[in-house]
């Protein structure tokens, strides 16, 4: 069984996708950018958008297993740091961090979760 999760956000129709899917016992959160005028703000705004969605399915970032990180800059990785090691806190995920171009140039991070699904019953 496939449950699909949107957001509402206008770029869901337009691009043809949705916030996350939950398949498989896993919810995949979509790479997902905030909105701010720098890298931190973003951050902290794309982990609250992947937080809603996260609990729309009923598990938080206590449940994560993966994160990926992609970042135009990887200097603007570091100050990140503490606001990722508080989201995650004491359930780390395994993860990974690319440099690349993003699908705008005012976005300075974009983050894609992996979670455990709830069990279903």
């Amino acid at each position: 069984m496939i449950r699909r999760i949107s957001s509402g956000g206008e770029f869901e129709a337009k691009i043809g996708y949705c916030r996350a899917v939950v398949a498989g016992g896993f919810v995949h959160v979509a790479g997902t950018v905030g909105q701010g005028d720098d890298v931190t703000a973003q951050c902290k705004s794309a982990l609250d958008t992947i937080g809603a969605a996260l609990e729309k399915v009923g598990v938080s970032f206590a449940d994560a297993v993966r994160v990926n990180y992609y970042l135009p800059d990887a200097a603007e990785f570091e100050p990140c740091w503490p606001i990722l090691a508080e989201a995650f806190g004491a359930n780390p995920p395994a993860a990974t961090m690319v440099e690349c171009n993003l699908i705008d140039p005012k976005f300075r991070i974009e983050i894609e979760v992996t979670a455990l699904a709830p069990a279903e019953g």
